[in-house]
Order: structure tokens, then C-alpha cells, then sequence
């Protein structure tokens, strides 16, 4: 029983990794058999993985003929993109307000995540500079001490990986560059006397994502 877990385990991150990279495409059809002989295994892990990620929303299945990657609509960026504007925007307001040295430690903590980004993008490591982004935004969350948002933010990570990987590095130097602007621009606009500008700088950071994403 323990290895037919470890295998539907197996099956199941080997195949969530593709379609989260990008290596899997929205609107490719993938098979049971296929991903049963890269993993060397047999189909009743594979099966139980593709309905698990059914479950996700990550594959739509249909019977003998394989299942198909969900590509990502333009509705489903703008549902993420509105939660995230929510939720990150609260946390901004939150931090705003936060006695100054609570402030300035989570200031430090953001231009840590800040460099690794910048040295991801030198190094053209477009992993690297999505995992930094990453980490920036939710260590704005984390700042706001609420878990509940917290956990609610992480539910949308890989919807945000699956937008991310594609408008970043892969789009240029000029949409990296961009993002470090912007990151800075947050960062220079927490001030406790205008709480409003940053969140401004944050909507326009959210409206350049969109355009990047959906091309508009």
C-alpha cells in the first residue's frame, strides 16, 4: 500500500511540476500511458493522480482518450488578480500603520527578497526571479500577522506560478526590469502618512501584470 502511495505521489508532483512550468501546456492532451512509462511505473498511480489534479482543476479527463491541460482563461487572471489586489492591499494598509520598527523590519526583509530577484534576473535564472516574486508579495501578506489570509494567499500560488512563469523573464529584460521598478516603487511608498500611494503603486504593479499576462 505504502508504494502504491509513493507512487501516485510520484506520478501526481511529476505532472503537476509540467503543467505549473509550463512544459505541459494549456490544451495539450496528455495520457496515462505517457506519464506511466517516463515515471517507470504502472497507469492505476497515474489514474489516481490525473483525478486528483481533475479535482484541482489542472486536468480535465476524458475517458480513453487521455486528459487534457486546462489553459489558464483570462478569467481566472482577473478573479486572482482581484484577490490579490484584496488581500495585498490590506496587508499594505496594515503595514502603513505599524509602529516604525515593526515597519522597517519588514521593509528589510522585502529588499531582501528584492536582491534575489535582482540576482536571478542577472543570472537569467527565470525560476529563480518567479520564486523571488513570490516571496516578496508574501512576505507583504505574512506582514499583516492575519493566518487566515495568509493561507488564503498560498491557495493561490499555483495559479499565480502557472501566470508568472510566462510574463517575466521569458517575455524580456524589459518585463523583469519592469517588475523591479515596480517592486521598489512599494517600497519607497510605505509611508505612514500616505498609505494610499502605496497602495496605488501596487494596483499599477497588479495592471502591469494583467497586461503582461493577457495582453491588455
Amino acid at each position: 500500500m505504502g508504494a502504491a502511495l509513493s507512487a501516485k505521489e510520484r506520478a501526481y508532483r511529476h505532472t503537476k511540476a509540467g503543467i505549473l512550468d509550463g512544459s505541459l501546456p494549456g490544451g495539450d492532451l496528455i495520457s496515462e500511458g505517457q506519464v506511466a512509462e517516463v515515471l517507470a511505473m504502472s497507469r492505476t498511480p497515474v489514474r489516481e493522480a490525473f483525478l486528483r489534479l481533475e479535482a484541482e482543476g489542472l486536468l480535465r479527463l476524458f475517458p480513453k482518450r487521455g486528459a487534457l491541460v486546462v489553459a489558464v482563461s483570462p478569467t481566472e487572471v482577473e478573479s486572482v488578480l482581484e484577490a490579490r489586489e484584496l488581500v495585498e492591499g490590506h496587508a499594505l494598509a496594515k503595514l502603513c500603520a505599524a509602529p516604525e520598527i515593526e515597519r522597517e523590519a519588514v521593509v528589510v526583509r522585502l529588499r531582501e527578497e528584492l536582491d534575489v530577484q535582482r540576482a536571478a534576473f542577472a543570472a537569467g535564472d527565470e525560476t529563480g526571479f518567479a520564486e523571488g516574486d513570490r516571496r516578496f508579495h508574501t512576505v507583504l501578506v505574512e506582514s499583516a500577522h492575519n493566518p487566515i489570509l495568509v493561507e488564503l494567499y498560498g491557495s493561490l500560488r499555483d495559479r499565480q506560478l502557472r501566470m508568472n512563469l510566462g510574463s517575466m523573464l521569458g517575455r524580456g529584460p524589459d518585463r523583469a526590469q519592469a517588475i523591479l521598478a515596480q517592486h521598489e516603487a512599494i517600497l519607497d511608498a510605505l509611508d505612514p502618512q500616505a498609505p494610499e500611494e502605496a497602495h496605488r503603486r501596487l494596483a499599477e504593479h497588479l495592471a502591469a501584470t494583467r497586461t503582461a499576462v493577457l495582453g491588455r
